[in-house]
Formats: C-alpha cells, sequence, structure tokens
C-alpha cells in the first residue's frame, strides 16, 4: 500500500509537469502537425503512466483519466479545438479540464441539492453491496451477476461524481453531468451516447466522428455521410476500450465484439429517419450470427450483455474483493 501511494505521487507530478509544459509553451508553437508533434512526448507518456500501479484501480483510473480522455483533448488542443480552447486562464483550471472526465457548463442553473442526495444513497448502497459479497456462497450465480454489474455501476458513478464535487469546490465553477440516469436507456444508442458517461461521447463527437463526417461528405450526401463517422467513433472507442482491457487483464486476451453491435443498431437507427428501417433486423441477425458461433463456448447463454461483458466485469470485482 505504501509503495502503491508513492507510486501514486511520482504518476500525478509527472501528469501536472506534463500539463504545465502543455499549457505555458505549445500554445507559442502553430496549431496543426506542429503542435501535435510538440505533444507527442506528453502523448507517450500518458500511454505508460498507467502502468506504474499494481492496483487495478488506480491503474483504470488513471488510464481513464490521462490515456483516453486526457490524451484526445491534448489532440484536440493541437488544432484548436476541445474543451481546452480557448485556452483557461488560469493553470489550475487547465490542469483540471485536461486530466479529469469533467466539463464547464454553459448555462449554469439554480443550485440543487438533489445530487448531493443521490450521491449519499449511491454509497450507501455501494456499501451494503459489499456487506452482501460475505454471503456470495449462498446465492445464486444470476443474482451474483446482477450484483456485480450494480458495483461496476456504482463504483464508476461514486468516483465521478466525488471528482467532479471535489473539482466543482476547488475551481468555484458550474460543471456538467456526467451521466443521466443510463437505467433510463431505452436502447445502445440512447445508453452510449445520451445517458451514460457523457464526457466519452463529448470528446468522440469533436475528436473523431465530426472529422469523419466532413471528410466523407465530399464523396457523398450529407445524410449518408454520418455513417462513416458513426463507424470511425466506435472502432476507435472498441479500441480505446481494449487498451482499457489490458490495463485491467495485464495483456490476457479477450474477444470484444460488442461495439459492433452498437454501431449496427446506431447505423440502423439513424437510417430510419428516412425509408431505410434496418435496426432491429440488423441487430437480429447480428447476434443471431454470433450465438451460433459462439453457442459451444457459453452454453446457451441468450444475453448479450453476459457474452460481451461478464469476463471483465467478473475479474475487476475479483481484483477488488482481494
Amino acid at each position: 500500500m505504501e509503495q502503491e501511494l508513492q507510486n501514486l505521487i511520482k504518476v500525478w507530478i509527472s501528469a501536472v509537469i506534463s500539463i504545465s509544459y502543455c499549457y505555458y509553451l505549445t500554445p507559442r508553437i502553430k496549431s496543426g502537425v506542429p503542435r501535435l508533434l510538440s505533444l507527442c512526448p506528453i502523448l507517450a507518456l500518458f500511454l505508460v503512466l498507467p502502468l506504474c500501479f499494481s492496483s487495478v484501480h488506480l491503474s483504470l483510473i488513471t488510464a481513464f483519466f490521462l490515456t483516453w480522455l486526457g490524451n484526445f483533448k491534448l489532440i484536440l488542443f493541437s488544432f484548436d479545438k476541445g474543451p481546452l480552447t480557448p485556452v483557461p486562464a488560469s493553470l489550475a483550471r487547465f490542469i483540471c479540464f485536461t486530466c479529469f472526465p469533467i466539463k464547464a457548463q454553459q448555462n449554469p442553473k439554480s443550485q440543487n441539492h438533489l445530487p448531493k442526495l443521490v450521491f449519499a444513497t449511491k454509497v450507501a448502497i455501494f456499501g451494503m453491496l459489499l456487506h452482501l459479497y460475505g454471503y456470495r456462497e449462498n446465492m445464486s450465480l444470476a443474482l451474483l451477476f446482477a450484483l456485480y454489474f450494480l458495483h461496476l455501476y456504482l463504483e464508476i458513478e461514486i468516483i465521478l461524481s466525488f471528482v467532479k464535487n471535489v473539482v466543482c469546490i476547488f475551481l468555484g465553477c458550474d460543471l456538467e453531468q456526467q451521466s443521466n440516469k443510463p437505467y433510463l436507456a431505452t436502447s445502445l444508442q440512447d445508453f452510449w451516447g445520451r445517458r451514460w458517461n457523457l464526457m466519452v461521447p463529448a470528446i468522440l463527437r469533436p475528436a473523431v466522428y465530426a472529422p469523419m463526417r466532413r471528410v466523407s461528405e465530399r464523396k457523398m450526401s450529407s445524410r449518408w455521410a454520418l455513417f462513416p463517422g458513426i463507424l470511425a467513433a466506435f472502432i476507435v472507442s472498441g479500441l480505446v476500450h481494449e487498451l482499457l482491457f489490458f490495463y485491467l487483464t495485464l495483456g490476457r486476451e479477450e474477444e470484444d465484439e460488442g461495439d459492433a453491435a452498437v454501431a449496427a443498431e446506431s447505423g440502423g437507427v439513424e437510417a430510419t429517419h428516412g425509408w431505410v428501417r434496418v435496426c432491429d433486423r440488423l441487430l437480429v441477425v447480428y447476434t443471431s450470427a454470433y450465438k451460433e458461433r459462439r453457442d459451444r463456448e457459453i452454453h446457451q447463454r441468450s444475453f448479450i450483455g453476459r457474452w460481451f461483458l461478464y469476463p471483465e466485469v467478473i475479474h475487476f470485482v475479483y481484483l477488488f474483493l482481494i
């Protein structure tokens, strides 16, 4: 534990020094490729920092904050785009908006005390959940899997909310919400794009989707150009998730095809704006083919989420419990 604390201090001191370099020196360099090249050492460093931890929690948090969101924000910054443009007035704001999954609220609203109550409720439920693990030998497999998913959801929500509240107090500014009741999602697109972990689509949209759509519009109509943008966004998201799973499992190879299903549904939903209604059929065909190929390995498991997420979730919770 002492060694992990030392590693945590070293990692975040390195991150702060690196981001200070980005704040003071890189704005003096012409935006575009020259500025991107000047940021390459920092981008490479952020890829390595999560490997400094033996704790899966510290490794994943650092990977999400710095390797994923931090790197994407700096790449956008090199082209004068994204949440770091215009450059914040103070170094503290620049560091916070680079390191953490936060975004300044454009139209601040009156203070609402309900989120604090919701946060306290989630912490209480999480504490009860940890207590229930003491009786997991007597639980059915289905109930245990449900608790694992609840554990993962609550832990992510608590960490993100805690970081948001601390930064909000430190900077004295209002920040946008990081999730919007993901348990009320009506589809995969609604879940990933409008409800869960909203800071990720807020970064993928200007970093991947918008550039790909602009390039595609040179070859096709704007209506059809959105499909390459959607596909590119999910491909990049899938690659980053693979990187996070690498940090989680230290290189253990796992087969993951969930992003293809999400991309298929997203494309189908967008197409229904006109006359092509392919969403349900496309998703059913894809999952049916996938099921037949994996039947022997998964013993006729019919729920897609179980195929895609159980190995990673179980491994994550197992590492938490030990």
